[in-house]
């Protein structure tokens, strides 16, 4: 499958919000940008980590947007109410349909239907895990929605209406959707052409081959008694590229017995 070619960076564009906001406001928005909108009660947890470093730089350069919604701002009543109790029982709070909908529906204004185009997900500890195909996958979309949920959840029919993909880090729970949205973001980032600077850096980390990265190493060249191996520094890029493949495949197999299983199932298909 021929991949799409590489957005524009090359135009400046305003995109709409909710509320006014002066021009000189926030990062310039490079036109074509990837662009990630994230519905949270907490939108002054963002950027966040996504503001330092090389998401940090990219972001400021406009390379790619974040627009965080309030969604306080849609809730209901003097309160801004934005959960109830459980249908049919139980402890905790469930996050408002009619408060979602909403704020998924202005998330949407000026973004394509085909979920190919703009993935929109829903963090969930009950979702699909999060890999490094999915980043990819994401990273070649115009952009994305995270819904962050709090509480014991959110309304079911939110989530079959717009059909939300939901997505886990992982066998855990947290105490919202924010850190993932993070950590997806960031992994999505880093991949949108322009970020890291150094595209084949990406080519040779963990996952990229289905394997787990391969030991590295740095100067000095002892210490506390340990060397950098041998083969590390003969200068044959051959044997070096033998080293490193048999040390990602031992690592692999030791560590993610369940990615060594599936690298083998897909060889004999």
């Amino acid at each position: 499958m021929t991949e799409p070619p590489a957005k524009s960076h090359g135009r400046l564009s305003i995109s709409a919000s909710r509320s006014p906001r002066s021009l000189m406001d926030g990062p310039p928005r490079l036109k074509g940008a990837f662009t990630a909108k994230v519905l949270t009660l907490f939108p002054e947890a963002f950027p966040g980590v996504l503001g330092a470093s090389l998401t940090g730089k990219a972001l400021a350069e406009g390379l790619w947007a974040l627009q965080p919604i309030d969604l306080r701002t849609f809730g209901l009543g003097p309160h801004r109410k934005v959960d109830d109790t459980p249908a049919g029982g139980g402890a905790g709070l469930v996050m408002r349909p009619d408060v979602l909908g909403p704020a998924l529906e202005e998330a949407a204004v000026g973004t394509p239907a085909d979920p190919a185009r703009w993935p929109r997900l829903c963090l969930s500890p009950r979702g699909v895990p999060f890999t490094q195909d999915m980043a990819r996958t994401f990273a070649r979309a115009e952009g994305m929605t995270l819904l962050c949920g709090r509480f014991e959840g959110i309304d079911q029919r939110v989530i079959d209406h717009y059909g939300l993909m939901e997505v886990s880090l992982g066998d855990f729970v947290l105490t919202g959707g924010e850190i993932a949205a993070q950590a997806i973001l960031d992994a999505t980032v880093r991949l949108i052409p322009g970020v890291l600077g150094n595209f084949a850096s990406t080519e040779e980390e963990s996952f990229s081959d289905g394997l787990l990265e391969h030991p590295q190493y740095t100067q000095p060249r002892e210490w506390q008694g340990r060397e950098i191996p041998e083969v590390l520094l003969s200068g044959h890029h051959g044997r070096v590229a033998a080293w490193r493949r048999a040390e990602a495949e031992r690592l692999t197999r030791e560590r993610r017995p369940d990615l060594w299983r599936r690298r083998d199932d897909d060889s004999r298909d």
